[in-house]
């Protein structure tokens, strides 16, 4: 089976993919706006995506991906303020967890965020995280 490919568009002509419109809407659910996530980190994430679950995401990965990503970017009190206490402890436990895995999916949503220079500066503070 040949895999899909993502597509951002182009001149109007060619719509952007399901894959981007998905992380995009799901960005939105997490009070974040697409546009402030560059295409290439968002083409890398559904990348990542294709590579965790190589026939097809199912429909939950995206807002749950949205979450921890959501959380990196904004930082815990934003977070919590758009999406309330539970989401937020959510997002930690799972960063905790993805520390402790090393390599696993959420490992490399949060190095992706590092990368990117999108995490917030109090994320990065307080697990201890860096791009070494």
């Amino acid at each position: 089976m040949t895999r899909r490919r993502s597509s951002l568009g182009f001149l109007g002509m060619f719509g952007r993919s399901g894959d981007l419109r998905e992380l995009d809407a799901a960005l939105r659910g997490v009070d974040l706006h697409p546009a402030l996530v560059p295409e290439g980190v968002k083409l890398t994430i559904v990348n990542l995506m294709k590579d965790h679950w190589p026939d097809e995401p199912p429909p939950q990965a995206y807002p749950s991906l949205a979450q921890l990503f959501g959380y990196c970017i904004a930082g815990p009190e934003a977070f919590e303020l758009a999406n309330g206490l539970e989401l937020r402890l959510g997002a930690e436990r799972r960063i905790e967890a993805a520390l402790e895995a090393g390599d696993s999916f959420d490992a490399q949503i949060v190095l992706m965020a590092l990368h990117a220079r999108l995490i917030s500066a109090e994320v990065v503070e307080r697990y201890g995280l860096s791009a070494d």
